[in-house]
């Protein structure tokens, strides 16, 4: 006989309950527990991305005018003061080898937009680019709901207001009337539209802001060239600005004659600033007022970025359109593919930056076209296909240094005629520099390890045949590549 038949039959039943519960728990669990697991994993994850700024930046581009590579405090300048920007520098990574592919206002402003050589987005002169605008990044972030703003200078064409949520534009001198019947400096100005863009975005957008200093370019018009606000006026008094070694005759005899004649206006602007002792040392004190002016309005930036909480989920670069002549090579301005032209200064301040990097010097070949494609990456967007530079982020986010660049091609179109300012080219490398002249046909060659102010052409050296035989060559693929 079956035990099983001497249990009473609601007893029965209850076990059967109990183990029937049972079961269904076990299978629920069985069922639950990797959903459960996943939902944490998520969690997790989504915690760790946030942790690691993978919410997409904000940016804040601080953008300055005729500001070489050198003019900051932090690359060891004797004189101007920066101290704002040498902080910036201190909390994010210094690129101590940056440069412009073209050397001039309106052309590299382009550049920074579009991420392209002046071959590709056709900005010639000071008219609009050819590149569309949803090819550049703020045309880009804009379509994904970032809130685009840009104060200063803009020097393509006619400003499109209507591509931007906020936008002003205003250059060319360095006071202006108010309504109000006072005056306001355009650097100051440049401040206040900053500090409104800030201040009155809306707060559910990340947003882009491009603040377009004028400074410390010159006022073209006005015999005094440089016109700082008064109260820096107390600044670099008591200072004697050191004067370039090349900064002479013989340096600007040692040009091609195509250069080295009163015609050309890298010459002539000589004369406005720089042809006497005294001239220069006023020139270059006031230039310095307008940089520490500019360091001033981007540290009250970055406090205001702090003040809002949003610093630390904020990509901030500071880069400038071009580099500029103290009166080397016996000329002013820019232009030309000399070092003091093309060179300019280069600081990233990312959150994303690991604390071990903050403060560092990077020697890395950047151009002014990276940058379009750097911050499209920090804000999680894909560059198009027509930008040309390359996301610099890698180069202070990685483990390893990726591979890197070690030459780049340098153009720039004729303006007015070959007299006025002539095209030049060339290809730059860290160690050696072939310039070409091509309205002249004219070839240069420079070893910039041994001769860094680039007096002593060797394109006649018969050592250096093969050298030049194939920096030509590879100047011609460069120049193609471009297009």
């Amino acid at each position: 006989m079956s035990t099983e038949s001497l249990i009473p039959t609601e007893s029965l039943m209850q076990r059967y309950q109990s183990i029937l519960f049972a079961f269904f728990v076990i299978v629920g669990i069985a069922m639950v527990a990797p959903a459960m697991a996943a939902q944490d994993s998520a969690t997790q994850d989504d915690a760790a991305a946030n942790a690691s700024g993978a919410a997409p930046m904000n940016v804040v581009i601080l953008y300055a005018d005729d500001w070489r590579h050198d003019t900051l405090g932090v690359a060891g300048h004797p004189v101007v003061k920066t101290p704002h920007l040498d902080q910036l520098a201190a909390d994010g990574i210094r690129f101590t080898n940056n440069y412009v592919t073209t050397s001039i206002c309106g052309v590299s402003r382009a550049s920074l937009y579009t991420g392209q050589w002046m071959s590709r987005h056709g900005n010639e002169g000071f008219r609009a680019f050819d590149t569309p605008w949803s090819e550049t990044y703020p045309g880009i972030l804009r379509n994904h709901n970032f809130y685009v703003g840009h104060v200063g200078k803009w020097h393509n064409g006619k400003f499109p207001q209507d591509k931007y949520d906020f936008g002003r534009s205003y250059f060319g001198t360095h006071w202006f009337d108010q309504p109000d019947g006072t005056k306001i400096h355009v650097t100051k100005r440049n401040e206040v539209d900053a500090m409104e863009f800030l201040k009155t975005r809306p707060d559910d957008k990340p947003f882009v802001l491009t603040v377009a200093f004028f400074a410390t370019h010159a006022e073209d018009r006005n015999p005094l060239q440089f016109l700082p606000q008064p109260e820096s006026m107390s600044l670099y008094e008591d200072v004697t600005v050191p004067v370039a070694p090349n900064a002479n005759d013989e340096s600007f005899h040692r040009l091609p004659p195509f250069i080295a004649n009163e015609k050309n206006e890298g010459r002539n602007r000589w004369h406005w600033r720089f042809d006497t002792p005294e001239k220069y040392q006023t020139m270059m004190k006031n230039y310095f007022r307008l940089a520490t002016e500019v360091d001033s309005v981007c540290g009250k930036v970055v406090d205001e970025l702090k003040s809002q909480g949003v610093l630390d989920n904020t990509l901030v670069i500071f880069t400038t359109d071009n580099g500029y002549y103290h009166a080397e090579h016996g000329l002013a301005d820019k232009w030309y593919p000399h070092q003091e032209s093309i060179r300019v200064p280069l600081i990233v301040r990312d959150p994303r930056m690991p604390a071990s990097k903050r403060g560092e010097t990077d020697d890395a070949m950047t151009l002014n076209v990276d940058l379009a494609p750097t911050i499209l990456a920090a804000t999680h967007q894909d560059a198009p296909e027509t930008m040309q530079g390359r996301d610099i982020s890698p180069l202070y986010l990685g483990d390893s240094s990726p591979q890197w660049r070690d030459e780049f091609f340098y153009e720039h179109a004729i303006i007015r005629d070959k007299n006025f300012i002539p095209a030049s080219e060339a290809l730059v490398r860290n160690d050696w520099k072939y310039f070409y002249w091509p309205d002249f046909d004219t070839e240069q060659l420079f070893d910039l390890t041994s001769d860094p102010r680039e007096e002593n052409d060797r394109v006649d050296d018969p050592s250096q045949a093969d050298r030049l035989a194939e920096m030509r060559a590879r100047f011609a693929e460069l120049k193609a590549a471009a297009k």
